[in-house]
């Protein structure tokens, strides 16, 4: 369309002089202003014409299967995987032993180093053995007094014996010797209780380590008074390996993992070969497996959890008491479960798992779905999908509802995308 020839070359050059422009008239130049407006809209919708005209209705089906939007899709195929819970948890000592001195006394000398390995019976501290070394030979002269009046009272008795039989003495004198030889041979009981009693107090002056393991920091020194069976230990002493790792898991988890078991979809593990793994702090993986004990029946009612307990090896003493762990319990093997990625499942505004899938027709629809536990970054998939269907798992961003798709290995929509 040539446009020149619907506006008069006159009127342009009254409007449009080359050069300086002219003043003009008050109310001609309100008329030649207007002239311009006018020109110009007519020209811009002169030029706007041709982008108007809409698609070609004789586009050929190639150049339309062109306009379809590429996107890469998952099968959905099933496979076997195990279940596994991933749970927080703190180290525990295997065994823990608090070290008290079962006698009182002044502390004389501390025979291991803080923080070493010591074994069972070691001996830790000596406490003052004066005292009680002279109470052991008392007990003993005690003891060798009352062996001494077993024997005359024996054969006082069994002199009275005869004599009762002949009427030589009363019965009564014969019972009261008798009498007086059974309390002789009870005295000597007494006085041997007492030298062991006596025996053992000495004993405990030397205080011993009651279990193998890494020993705390003291916490006297020689010259302290301490007391028998007092509240404070004088150190701690710890078994490192193995270790006890304590989880909490939340009831409503578990009743979840019941009631798929029940149904068929999981089956139940052997405790025996149930391998438990575990995560450091800092991310790393703990290089032993462990195994579970046993599970807590009793929920915890303020956080509504229960406790589960795993035994792992620590030959190095990597794992300390007290240190936050994570780890991944096994709670079961699904043999055929559904996967799909995680970035492929969206949620609506009312939180409802949907994905993307593709029809036989190559057109999206939008599926809503029933997700459980997640796997190795995908999401185990209770319902709403069977196999062979197809999950967009990329290129979401450009699709709609009943547009038509392209498929395209990953690669292919990796390097499209950075061309784009």
């Amino acid at each position: 369309m040539n446009i020149w020839k619907l506006w008069p070359c006159n009127k342009l050059a009254g409007v449009l002089p080359q050069g300086e422009a002219q003043p003009l008239p008050g109310k001609k130049k309100v008329n030649e202003m207007k002239v311009i407006v006018h020109f110009f809209l007519f020209l811009c919708a002169a030029l706007s014409l041709p982008g108007c005209q809409g698609r070609d209705p004789g586009a050929t089906a190639g150049e339309r299967e062109e306009r379809a939007v590429a996107v890469v899709v998952r099968e959905i195929v099933p496979q076997p995987i195990t279940v596994a819970t991933e749970l927080a948890g703190r180290v525990s000592a295997f065994q823990i032993s608090e070290v008290r001195p079962q006698v009182g006394g002044i502390i004389q000398k501390r025979f291991f180093e803080e923080g070493s390995d010591v074994r069972e019976g070691d001996v830790l501290y000596q406490i003052d053995a004066a005292t009680y070394e002279a109470s052991l030979q008392s007990a003993k002269a005690s003891l060798v007094r009352a062996e001494a009046n077993v024997l005359p009272a024996k054969l006082k008795t069994d002199r009275y014996r005869d004599l009762v039989n002949v009427s030589a003495v009363s019965r009564q004198e014969y019972e009261d010797a008798a009498a007086a030889y059974k309390q002789a041979l009870a005295d000597v009981g007494v006085a041997k209780a007492a030298v062991d009693n006596a025996a053992i107090q000495l004993a405990h002056t030397r205080v011993t380590a009651p279990i193998s393991g890494r020993i705390s920091r003291s916490q006297v020194t020689p010259g302290a008074l301490v007391t028998e069976n007092q509240s404070a230990p004088l150190a701690v002493v710890q078994q490192l390996d193995p270790v006890y790792v304590d989880f909490t898991q939340s009831s409503v988890e578990q009743i979840h993992l019941k009631k798929s078991i029940e149904s068929g979809r999981v089956k139940r593990l052997d405790r025996s070969s149930a391998a438990v793994r575990l995560l450091l702090e800092n991310g790393e993986a703990h290089p032993h497996v462990g195994s579970l004990q046993f599970s807590e029946a009793t929920v915890d009612e303020t956080t509504g959890s229960v406790t589960v307990r795993a035994i792992f090896p620590n030959p190095g003493h990597a794992l300390l008491p007290g240190m936050y762990v994570r780890a991944a319990l096994p709670a079961g093997v699904a043999d055929e479960a559904l996967l799909v990625p995680q970035e492929a499942l969206v949620r609506d505004a009312l939180g409802n798992a949907t994905v993307y899938l593709v029809n036989a027709d190559n057109t999206m629809e939008i599926r809503p779905v029933t997700v459980g536990r997640t796997w190795k970054g995908n999401w185990i998939v209770l319902g709403g999908l069977v196999p062979g269907d197809k999950v967009i798992v990329e290129g979401l961003q450009k699709v709609r509802p009943g547009g038509r798709v392209t498929i395209v290995p990953a690669e292919a929509e990796s390097a499209s995308a950075m061309h784009r």
